[in-house]
């Protein structure tokens, strides 16, 4: 994740605002909150924690409710053809095999799924497994909200805490 991060603020800074970048990376899968608190953190961009905690909430946001309302048609579209439907199993296959501690505990399953912070989880892969197991789209919504700003907390204590005291 952190070099996806570097390649994006070396690419993008000076072209586009620096809440922009922060903003825009909150919203790609895999980095999420995540990847923009870190990208904003002092360690990279400098962006004020004020500015940047909204900033990648709704960034990270956005695209959740389209993944829960949507994302079994898209799949269901993929399949008709050969490469994409090997794409939209694929992905399928792994964030239904990360389903057993959300579908066991439901609501509170789906906010810790999303608000710790490792490798393979997030509100993307949340809201996946959200969609393809049927949990309710208030309630997915709801959790998943729940999980990012625990997400926020935790990243922002890393990234402004620790990486504040390192590089500001």
């Amino acid at each position: 994740m952190e070099k996806i991060v570097i390649w994006l603020t070396e690419n993008l800074v000076g072209k586009i605002a620096n809440e922009w970048i922060v903003f825009i990376i909150s919203m790609i899968p895999i980095l999420e909150l995540r990847g923009g608190i870190l990208a904003a953190s002092p360690a990279f961009l400098d962006v004020p924690a004020l500015h940047t905690i909204p900033l990648c909430i709704v960034g990270n946001m956005i695209p959740i409710p389209f993944i829960l309302l949507f994302i079994k048609q898209i799949f269901q579209w993929m399949k008709k053809y050969k490469r994409l439907g090997k794409i939209a199993t694929w992905f399928e296959n792994k964030a239904l095999s990360k389903k057993d501690k959300v579908e066991k505990y439901e609501f509170w399953g789906l906010v810790l799924f999303v608000g710790i912070p490792l490798p393979g989880t997030g509100a993307w892969t949340g809201s996946l497994i959200a969609a393809l197991i049927d949990i309710d789209f208030k309630k997915a919504i709801a959790a998943i909200f729940v999980g990012i700003m625990i997400a926020t907390v935790i990243m922002s204590c890393i990234s402004y805490g620790l990486l504040g005291v390192l590089f500001g």
